[in-house]
């Protein structure tokens, strides 16, 4: 799994989670570090603010299954991080090596001993999920939130089976693409790169390829609206050079994962789904 590199900072409301760099390859592999995760409690630290804490609460209690489970505070955390007793799943914020200051929130589950003594990123990471902005987010991750932490226990549950899954990350998602030809793919208006105009975009769309306002997109995904999947993404709101935008899509009715890449912000790359990323899901499906 790729490590993260720089400094960790733990805070009464908030964590810092220094995003990867170089991949290294363990000795004991992942799969083999992974089995006993049906056994061990999870334990859910609740380190946000009193709204996102509600929020992460509620949906853990709706959603998780893949293992015990237990909620806890910061103060706890630091307290029992070494314990390899704990898998602790975590609202982290992401900061990129270029980057000046933290513009990611991502949902981390690590293992609790190895590495805990030194910070969050030395720990043992199952899989880290970008979440929303730090700084403002848009309301948008309460609406995906149940599906991320549905996407974080697939890829665990795959990790467990499988290294190769394991060591792919979320990219490995984006084989399954082809199966979405049945599907209707949304893309909120919003989440399109405002660089590239939409009679452009469309001109790319393959069959089942729309475009909706956020609200229409949202409602969609919130209903579970069968055989239909919406997009989602993530990048900090005040972006800067060595930002990068996150891109997924995700079943609005089993939350099945389908596309997962991310791109480097520039002036001439804005956050959203490139015209690149339309013509590459337009060919695969």
């Amino acid at each position: 799994m790729k490590r993260f590199i720089g400094f960790i900072a733990a805070a009464a409301a908030s964590l810092l989670f220094i995003l990867p760099a170089d991949a290294q390859m363990k000795i004991t592999t992942k799969k083999a570090r992974l089995s006993d995760f049906e056994t061990k409690t999870t334990k859910v630290v609740l380190s946000g603010s009193d709204i996102d804490n509600a929020a992460l609460k509620a949906e853990v209690k709706a959603v998780w299954s893949l293992s015990p489970y237990e909620f806890c505070t910061l103060e706890e955390f630091n307290k029992i991080k070494s314990s390899t007793d704990y898998y602790f799943l975590l609202t982290v914020q992401g900061q990129f090596k270029k980057e000046s200051a933290p513009g990611i929130d991502f949902l981390t589950l690590v293992k609790g001993g190895e590495g805990s003594e030194k910070s969050i990123s030395d720990m043992f990471e199952v899989i880290s999920i970008p979440y929303k902005s730090t700084s403002d987010a848009s309301g948008r991750e309460s609406v995906f939130l149940g599906a991320l932490l549905n996407i974080m226990q697939d890829y665990t549950r795959k990790a467990m089976s499988s290294d190769f899954k394991g060591y792919s990350g979320l990219t490995f998602y984006n084989t399954a693409l082809p199966k979405s030809k049945s599907k209707d793919i949304i893309f909120s208006a919003d989440d399109l790169c405002p660089g590239v105009g939409p009679m452009t975009m469309k001109a790319s769309f393959g069959p089942g390829m729309t475009i909706e306002d956020e609200d229409e997109a949202d409602k969609k995904f919130t209903e579970g609206t069968p055989n239909t999947i919406v997009s989602y993404i993530v990048y900090p709101s005040d972006s800067m050079e060595g930002s990068y935008c996150f891109k997924m899509l995700i079943d609005a009715e089993n939350h099945d994962l389908y596309y997962f890449k991310k791109h480097k912000i520039t002036a001439k790359n804005a956050p959203g789904f490139l015209l690149s990323d339309i013509k590459i899901i337009s060919a695969i499906r």
